[in-house]
């Protein structure tokens, strides 16, 4: 099993095991394997008779591919919506669907996991404290590519700002007027 295999299946796993909902789903598709490609990872599962996904034979074929983008990492930690967008599915649409809805819809209770082996209060405080971090990182990382845009825009002038694009666009549209307009009169004379 390769590294990324030892992470990613016994976590998803772990995430469905919370949710009965979600094997309660994928439980009517026991037996349906599935491809999982992120550039050169790849990760082939199956869903079993408990709704829990199981790894996959490589030589038999996959009923869905689920392609994720380049920077799934990065999206899945800054913004999941982005993330859930831009995966392409492919394949039987029935679980491709049932996919999509699973995986958009599943929450890890990192709480209840830090609270086994921490107790209560301590798992409340770092969540909290998590949470936390995670909201500061993301305004840190919105403000630096707006600061970026700017920089971008305004000070280097590697970019053209917006408002100046628009503002040739209309003198090109005030042209084409004043040109239809003198084509009209020269056509009077």
């Amino acid at each position: 099993m390769a590294a990324f295999e030892r992470i990613i299946f016994p976590a998803l796993n772990h995430l469905v095991k919370n949710e009965s909902w979600a094997r309660e789903r994928l439980r009517q598709f026991s037996g349906s394997r599935l491809l999982i490609a992120a550039g050169s990872i790849q990760l082939n599962l199956r869903i079993n008779e408990q709704g829990l996904f199981a790894l996959a034979d490589i030589a038999q074929p996959a009923d869905v591919l689920l392609t994720l983008p380049a920077d799934a990492p990065l999206k899945f930690l800054f913004d999941r919506n982005a993330l859930f967008s831009t995966i392409k599915l492919s394949g039987s649409a029935d679980l491709a669907e049932c996919l999509a809805f699973v995986f958009r819809n599943l929450h890890w209770d990192i709480e209840s996991d830090l609270a086994s082996v921490l107790g209560d209060i301590p798992a409340r405080r770092l969540a909290q404290m998590g949470a936390k971090l995670g909201n500061q990182m993301q305004d840190n990382a919105k403000r630096i590519s707006r600061n970026f845009v700017e920089f971008s825009t305004e000070d280097s002038q590697l970019l053209t700002a917006t408002r100046d694009i628009h503002a040739f666009c209309q003198a090109i549209n005030n042209l084409r007027d004043d040109t239809a307009r003198l084509e009209k009169r020269i056509k009077q004379l």
